[in-house]
């Protein structure tokens, strides 16, 4: 329970026990003092005539003793009130040296000022009223029930007391209802919310206790000849495409990892398509391709000068080529990503005696997820993606999402479909709703990993989820009118429109940020309006719970989760209305920047086998690169350095986020406000929860290493 501080009924207490001359013990053996109260009987007019004296004298002693007592306890209070003047301080200081003295950088230029400015402005008003209840309750006013107008206007002492009993009449009558009204509705959609990802884990549940699992129909790719270049024959023509951006930390590992596929190099193509603007990177492109075409893989460099259409128009672009034609499959891999040596002859035998098949995707592995508590809270997310979300719809209804990466398509059906489109942001999640219209089935194989690496800093991961959450909102508007009209089964229809868009892409966002970080700090100030306790805790903790299980070893942050996902809600709804009401900000395409961390496990891989051989020493090279660049200054790839490349980078400045910052504050002054409510469980969540928002708002959940 939280504490409450009436200090108003204790001095009325007081006053009364001193007009009757009860007399008061101080015990000083600790701070922690009593107080010992002995009731006396009134003294009556007809007391003997030495009580008078022995009257006196008790006085002076109570008054003596009520000095003690009000001295320690303004002495608490002075402790209270200057640790809470050192916390606002800290904080102050950490804002104003970000922005004086340069380590930090507002970011003005933000969409959704509107929102901001809303949230902003409801932080004045719940300063103004915390103010206005804490004076209110210091003078006694409190109103068991609600109070009537005008019949309450004659028990008014003053004109302030007048105006606060009408703002309760007014409060209790007008705002408390219709709060109450939408508190209902969120609480039903979250109900709603939790009951489908009850039953997502009962169907992971279901796979693993049958274990269900995804198996070729003919599993051999060779034709059986003894000769090998017939038996090769069998397996069918792949083309394997890399897209990138600037990617400059990754280029190398994922090129090195794509050329070592365990597959016939004739029935293979690499391409490299990129998309980079720096001249720089495309030099050090070109030399990586050149170097792998020199030991015999058939990889070509694709680069574009024009950047339309984001990666979807550069994929399009590639797709285009004439020879495309001449292959059966494609798969695609991001910059970052490494899949293993036998990544196709684990995906491409499920297409064989397939016909319907048309998406085999695989799950990701990440090698940095131990790195920060940021990427720490990013497995779990994921890691229930794939585990929960992605198995059980692949296995109950054959469609999910595919993940713009570590996917095999079958080219006919992306011809079928339309191919890729540059609409939206999320051309992955557009191609795969248009497949699934079209009648294609897709599998996922959560057995088969392909390693990547997941955003480091938190300005990397919000540019991520804004797209993420922004681009599914584009393609609902965009796709509504042919999922109605498509030929599938209104079952099929009814899972796209209100569980695939609505329920998991638009209200799970939207209840999340209006039901925890709005709806609760209001109910402080509007009390008559009730927020169950097992609404603000017991069920968002069952459901925390359940997106940890399939990643075990994150159980010590189930807390740190549940509150870092209310904190994205505020940037998660952001892009979900910038891409329902179609703002500018949602055809923003940044790309996700990478550190190149997987490269320092698989990167020797890619020149042990170049001649003459060089022995590597991990004494001297942590991650081989200056191995690999001495064979490449050999080989006259790149020109001779005296000094490699530096593996880390500087510093970053932090930055601060005004939305989270507004959000914190506006958590920790309801969270003051409870204290007057003595509402416990509600006190400590929007405490923690404030303190979630300002970390994140000072930039600091990614800084802190492992």
């Amino acid at each position: 329970m939280a504490p409450n501080f009436d200090f108003v009924e204790w001095w009325k207490k007081e006053q009364q026990q001193q007009f009757r001359g009860t007399p008061v013990v101080v015990k000083m053996e600790n701070p922690n003092y009593t107080m010992l109260e002995i009731e006396s009987p009134q003294h009556s007019s007809g007391s003997p005539p030495f009580a008078a004296a022995a009257e006196k004298d008790k006085g002076r002693k109570n008054a003596k003793q009520l000095t003690w007592v009000l001295l320690l306890k303004a002495h608490r209070a002075a402790g209270f009130f200057a640790w809470m003047a050192l916390g606002l301080w800290t904080v102050v200081v950490a804002i104003n040296k970000r922005l004086i003295l340069g380590q930090g950088k507002i970011q003005g230029q933000e969409k959704g000022r509107i929102l901001l400015k809303a949230i902003t402005g409801f932080l004045i008003f719940a300063i103004f009223m915390l103010c206005v209840e804490v004076a209110a309750h210091m003078m006694g006013w409190h109103f068991v029930q609600r109070p009537h107008l005008p019949p309450a206007f004659g028990g008014v002492r003053n004109l302030p007391h007048s105006i606060y009993v009408s703002w309760i009449y007014l409060r209790a009558t007008y705002i408390a209802p219709p709060l109450q009204f939408l508190i209902n509705f969120c609480i039903y959609l979250f109900l709603l919310q939790s009951a489908d990802r009850i039953l997502l884990c009962l169907g992971c549940v279901w796979i693993k206790w049958k274990k269900i699992k995804p198996i070729p129909v003919n599993p051999l790719l060779k034709s059986g000849d003894d000769d090998v270049e017939q038996s090769n024959m069998g397996y069918p023509m792949v083309l394997v495409q890399i897209p990138m951006c600037n990617e400059r930390e990754v280029y190398e590992q994922s090129i090195a990892a794509v050329c070592q596929l365990d597959w016939p190099r004739h029935r293979m193509l690499v391409q490299v398509l990129d998309d980079s603007d720096d001249v720089d990177i495309q030099f050090l492109i070109k030399a990586e391709v050149a170097k792998w075409n020199q030991k015999g893989i058939n990889i070509i460099y694709r680069h574009r000068t024009d950047r339309t259409g984001y990666k979807a128009g550069n994929l399009k672009s590639a797709m285009s080529c004439d020879y495309v034609k001449d292959y059966e499959f494609v798969t695609i891999f991001d910059a970052d990503f490494q899949p293993k040596s036998d990544f196709l002859k684990r995906t491409v035998p499920h297409f064989k005696d397939n016909p319907e098949l048309a998406l085999v995707q695989a799950r990701w592995s990440f090698v940095n997820k131990d790195e920060n508590l940021l990427t720490r809270l990013q497995n779990i997310n994921l890691s229930f993606h794939f585990e929960v979300e992605q198995q059980v719809n692949g296995v109950f209804i054959n469609f999910f999402g595919f993940n713009g990466t570590a996917g095999v398509w079958r080219i006919t059906a992306l011809e079928e479909c339309g191919g890729w489109l540059e609409r939206t942001t999320v051309e992955d999640m557009d191609v795969a709703v248009r497949a699934h219209l079209c009648g294609w089935k897709f599998i996922f194989l959560n057995d088969v990993r392909a390693l990547c690496e997941l955003p480091e800093s938190y300005e990397a991961y919000r540019k991520q989820q804004h797209r993420w959450h922004s681009g599914p909102m584009q393609l609902f508007r965009l796709c509504l009118p042919d999922i109605i009209a498509s030929k599938v089964s209104m079952w099929k229809k009814a899972n796209l429109i209100f569980l695939f868009f609505l329920l998991r892409k638009l209200i799970l966002p939207f209840y999340s940020f209006t039901l925890f970080c709005i709806i609760l700090p209001v109910t402080m100030f509007v009390p008559e309006a009730q927020l169950p306790v097992w609404v603000v805790c017991y069920v968002p903790a069952l459901m925390s719970l359940l997106n940890v299980l399939p990643a075990p070893g994150s159980f010590p942050f189930l807390i740190p989760y549940l509150l870092f996902e209310n904190t994205m809600s505020v940037t998660k709804f952001n892009a979900m209305l910038s891409g329902l009401f179609q703002l500018s900000s949602a055809h923003e395409w940044v790309v996700t920047k990478k550190t190149g961390r997987a490269s320092e496990a698989n990167v020797l891989s890619s020149v042990q086998e170049l001649k003459p051989p060089v022995k590597l020493s991990r004494g001297t090279s942590e991650s081989g690169l200056d191995a690999l660049k001495q064979r490449q200054e050999q080989m006259h790839l790149l020109p001779p350095v005296s000094t490699p490349r530096p593996l880390t980078t500087n510093k970053k400045l932090n930055r601060l986020y005004r939305k989270e910052l507004s959000l914190a504050f506006l958590l920790l002054t309801a969270a003051a406000r409870s204290l007057l409510s003595a509402k416990g469980v509600h006190f400590y969540f929007l405490l923690f929860q404030g303190i979630s928002f300002l970390v994140v708002g000072l930039d600091l959940i990614g800084e802190q290493a492992s």
